[in-house]
């Protein structure tokens, strides 16, 4: 990490992370990760809020390294920056405009939607827009920059992502429930009026205060790229795996007497596959051939 442990609870508290919503619009699901309530707002306990940020520093890190990749969902205004931002910056996927019904459980009209847009894109970059009328133009304008805005982040995915991060899950419970149905991990920056059983790894803390929300996506985003070197490891040291021998071969080493120099008729040595009594050792008859004369049945 950045910073140790005790800085970064003081980053945390200072931008207010232990701040919850009024105490009557609490979820009580949430009692357990609750401290106190102080002039009718809850207090979050800071402790669970670290607990939480550990564990999903660690899923995200090992899910990384095993090749697969994570989404950043955000939707609000404090968090529309520091999603793009942290994004950007970890080189993964993002929702932060507007979480489109099917971003996930319809991934292939999706894609479709984002190749429409690489077609609107070489009009602009061959010069065949200037050969459409103005009104054509305009339209094509309008809808180039829809697609842009809400696709943009997740132009790049190829494939359902490993993790979920998610950032108020009350406002993006559309993909809540599209990554609970496909089975993605999802880990969420959830405040006191949220339901954590929702969700595979909460972190509980205020999901309105910016700093907050910066800090610990910048941890996700430190622990994503701490994961990508770990890939790199992984796929740079991952041992050679022995030759598997087939079902003949092992049947010959086991007849090949100790000491003995025979071996198979593709050896490198070159010989014929004749121990050195002078005896052929012969494979077992296949099923489907007869059996040679001279041997009983």
């Amino acid at each position: 990490m950045a910073q140790s442990q005790a800085e970064l609870v003081k980053s945390l508290v200072d931008a207010g992370v232990h701040f919850g919503h009024r105490v009557s619009r609490w979820n009580p699901k949430m009692q357990p990760y609750i401290h106190g309530k102080r002039n009718m707002i809850h207090v979050i306990d800071v402790r669970e809020t670290i607990k939480g940020l550990m564990r999903a520093r660690r899923l995200i890190q090992q899910t990384v390294a095993s090749g697969k990749d994570v989404l950043f969902v955000g939707t609000k205004r404090q968090a529309r920056h520091a999603i793009e931002e942290e994004a950007k910056r970890s080189g993964m996927h993002y929702v932060s405009e507007r979480w489109l019904g099917g971003t996930l459980t319809n991934f292939r009209t999706i894609r479709a939607r984002l190749n429409r847009l690489e077609e609107l894109e070489k009009l602009w970059e061959s010069g065949q827009i200037e050969t459409y009328s103005k009104k054509m133009k305009s339209t094509l304008s309008r809808e180039k920059e829809k697609i842009h805005a809400n696709l943009e982040g997740i132009r790049k995915m190829e494939r359902i992502p490993g993790v979920m991060f998610i950032v108020d899950t009350r406002r993006e419970h559309i993909a809540v429930k599209e990554a609970r149905k496909l089975g993605v991990r999802t880990v969420a920056l959830i405040d006191t009026d949220s339901d954590p059983d929702l969700i595979d790894l909460p972190i509980p803390g205020n999901d309105d205060a910016m700093r907050a929300i910066e800090i610990i996506l910048r941890e996700m985003a430190d622990a994503i790229i701490d994961g990508k070197t770990g890939r790199g490891e992984t796929k740079g040291e991952e041992p050679q795996q022995p030759r598997r021998r087939s079902t003949r071969a092992a049947f010959r080493a086991e007849e090949t007497p100790v000491g003995s120099s025979a071996t198979s008729p593709g050896g490198a040595d070159g010989s014929s596959g004749e121990s050195s009594g002078g005896e052929e050792i012969s494979p077992p008859a296949a099923p489907d051939e007869p059996i040679a004369a001279g041997h009983s049945a």
